[in-house]
């Protein structure tokens, strides 16, 4: 679809930003074409520079759980603002953001902010070494924790996108310390333990997985590995910026009942803005500086802005029962995506968890990374491309989960679904 105005504004940035886009998947490699530019947003909608209406499941990957530009996030800003844009002091927004996610995650009894995923968990990462004074992380292949050295080894999001699931720039020495197991694979897990368990400070794993599409753990999985770490004396680290107070108000742990050591936090509790945070046990918290000998700082950590938006945004998730209301828009979304499915005479597999989705284009089972590259990916790019001409806008890349919003209302997933069963049916 021609987009003037886009594609002049996407030949302006390539000559100043490296790709034209200021994160890779935005880019539409994994697809082809160009990328749209967005002029604004509100509800479940998006509006592109050329003026076009979009239906938008990816809810800016993630935080837009109340729709964009939701008013009591739009209110909490403009009155936050008006005392001042950031303090580089101690302020009352982040000490009721710290109370509030200690009493909502289960795992948390003492919290960080800082202002990304990806510092959140490079800063558990640290801790847990510097905690248990040792040096190995066992992360799984497909799960994406950010851009950080010892992490960005076989992962998942736009390193998978396009093809290079490790990255140049990262010293072999850094990924030596990293050890990169099949998600789901129990035996490899105990393998790993037996040989190197001494030396693992902590197994790090996206509480599900959705940086590869979105699959789940097996039955067991989880329980072997918290039994695993406790022998060993290593530490859980659940990443949860991606879940976390969307699948439930207490994360995916508070599902399925189990506290990790620590916690990393994003994407919702910044209400659209910059931020992150992490958290766990008092004991391990407090070897954080300035209290303990691990070293973590930002300037803006804990923005006033951020703070009062992610309240916001929190406080109306709770008011309104929204992981109630979200797991009802999910469960009818799968039903109107299966029966169009059928329709269109394809037994691709479609993955839900809440609020979060992914359509598989392949009917094998998807369990880890291996068999999520099973999917034929030419097909996803013809289904993307068709979907974005009548005004649905999924994720571009076969690798990234979609989410819904309080905002989209049935006639919205109705409309998409119907949608998506006419682009099947013609390809």
């Amino acid at each position: 679809m021609t987009t003037p105005r886009s594609s002049a504004l996407f030949a302006e940035a390539r000559r100043y930003i490296p790709g034209g886009v200021n994160s890779p998947v935005r880019a539409f490699r994994g697809v082809g074409g160009e990328p749209f530019f967005v002029e604004r947003a509100a509800g479940a909608r998006l509006w592109d520079a050329d003026g076009r209406e979009l239906i938008d499941y990816v809810g800016t990957w993630g935080p837009a759980i109340l729709g964009h530009a939701p008013r009591v996030v739009l209110d909490a800003l403009g009155a936050s603002a008006a005392r001042g844009v950031s303090f580089g002091t101690p302020n009352p927004y982040e000490v009721e953001m710290a109370r509030t996610l200690c009493e909502w995650v289960p795992a948390v009894e003492k919290v960080r902010m800082v202002n990304s995923g990806t510092e959140a968990t490079m800063s558990c990462i640290r801790l847990a070494r510097g905690v248990t004074g040792r040096g190995r992380i066992v992360k799984f292949t497909g799960c994406y924790h950010g851009h950080v050295d010892s992490l960005l080894v076989k992962a998942g999001s736009g390193a998978l996108t396009h093809g290079h699931p490790d990255s140049a720039g990262v010293p072999p020495e850094f990924a030596a310390l990293t050890t990169a197991l099949p998600y789901n694979d129990a035996d490899a897990l105990r393998t790993v333990f037996a040989e190197r368990g001494s030396e693992i400070a902590a197994v790090i794993v996206e509480s599900v997985p959705a940086n590869a599409g979105l699959y789940f753990p097996e039955p067991g999985f989880y329980e072997l590995l918290w039994k695993l770490c406790a022998d060993h004396g290593a530490l859980v680290i659940f990443d949860e910026v991606m879940t976390g107070f969307r699948l439930a108000r207490g994360g995916y742990q508070e599902i399925i009942g189990m506290k990790p050591d620590l916690v990393a936090l994003g994407k919702v509790i910044g209400g659209g803005l910059p931020v992150g945070a992490f958290g766990g046990r008092r004991e391990i918290m407090d070897q954080l500086s300035p209290d303990g000998p691990v070293y973590q700082a930002g300037t803006l950590s804990g923005n006033p802005l951020a703070m009062s938006a992610g309240l916001a945004q929190l406080r109306e998730l709770a008011r309104v029962d929204g992981w109630a209301k979200l797991e009802a828009l999910g469960a009818e979304f799968e039903d109107r995506v299966r029966a169009g499915l059928k329709r269109a005479g394809r037994d691709y597999n479609f993955r839900r968890i809440g609020s979060m989705f992914c359509l598989y284009f392949t009917n094998g089972p998807v369990r880890n990374l291996d068999e999520a590259f099973a999917s034929d990916r030419a097909a996803f790019a013809k289904f993307f491309h068709g979907c974005l001409e009548r005004g649905v806008y999924f994720a571009p890349s076969q690798f990234e989960a979609g989410f819904i919003s309080l905002a989209h209302t049935p006639e919205d997933l109705a409309r998409t679904a119907d949608i998506a069963a006419e682009v099947l049916a013609g390809m």
